[in-house]
């Protein structure tokens, strides 16, 4: 089973940071994001790992280029790079996949590098301590093409008590356990590909809302470490819980000092669109 990752996106309420990069690039604990994610499959038993590009897709490109300098790099068409042992045990295909197109398209377009066989996706933009044991073994467990992983949304407000005009009770921001939403870390079978019409297919929308129509996607319940990182203060909170020692996904047992060389060799990321 390879893992995958969506990082074609502009990351638009993360613009002081994407003006010049990918999202996937932006950087926690001075790692950019995506290896956060790839560190954390790995941790799992995955060592294959397809990449989406998109938007700012060249600032991708080039960091595993310098983290591979020494090693073998194969072309597999003009907008497809492999590179073998990017770190050790990892094989990382990055797969150009259109400026332009939407979250299901670029699933849709992974699909030639699939194997055929089910497989693991998220997006670049969210961090957890998701057991991917489990969710791999929940989704064989019922047999239907897709299993997203739910999540109680993260509490924003508190709650007012109003008696007419007087305000009878406040209570602090809480979670609302009766109300669940899309977490992304799917397991998904082949299947899924039929759900999709083409590049302006948003994942999140038509192909999910079919998929729950005839009975082919189930729920994965978390209920413990979530975060994505959609705005700078998401970003800065997710820092400060590397920095702290206390970032949940943290779970590969090497040790990892916060002040290491973030880009190998004084990788500069380069402005360009690149594509």
């Amino acid at each position: 089973m390879k893992a995958v990752i969506l990082a074609g996106g502009r990351g638009t309420r993360l613009v002081e940071e994407t003006r010049a990069k990918s999202k996937a690039m932006v950087t926690i604990g001075e790692r950019p994001i995506l290896w956060h994610l790839l560190k954390y499959y790995e941790h799992y038993g995955f060592g294959e790992f397809v990449v989406a590009l998109g938007y700012r897709g060249d600032s991708i490109r080039q960091y595993f280029a310098q983290l591979g300098q020494r090693r073998p790099t194969k072309h597999e068409g003009p907008c497809t790079m492999v590179y073998p042992g990017a770190e050790p045990g990892w094989t990382v295909r990055l797969v150009e996949t259109g400026l332009e197109t939407m979250s299901g398209g670029r699933i849709k377009r992974l699909a030639p590098y699939l194997d055929g066989a089910p497989f693991m996706l998220t997006w670049c933009d969210g961090l957890a301590d998701v057991d991917l044991d489990k969710l791999r073994t929940f989704h064989r467990s019922h047999g239907v093409l897709a299993t997203l992983t739910a999540i109680h949304p993260p509490a924003r407000f508190g709650r007012l008590t109003l008696d007419g005009d007087r305000i009878s009770a406040f209570e602090e921001k809480t979670v609302d356990p009766a109300e669940w939403i899309n977490g992304a870390f799917f397991v998904l079978d082949p299947g899924v590909f039929d759900f999709i019409a083409g590049d302006a297919t948003q994942f999140e929308h038509e192909p999910l809302t079919r998929l729950a129509a005839a009975g082919e996607l189930m729920a994965y319940r978390h209920t413990s470490f979530w975060q994505c990182m959609d705005t700078l203060k998401e970003a800065q909170d997710l820092n400060a819980l590397w920095h702290a020692g206390r970032a949940p996904w943290k779970v590969w047992a090497e040790a990892w000092s916060p002040h290491a060389d973030p880009m190998p060799n004084g990788l500069v990321l380069r402005t360009s669109e690149g594509h």
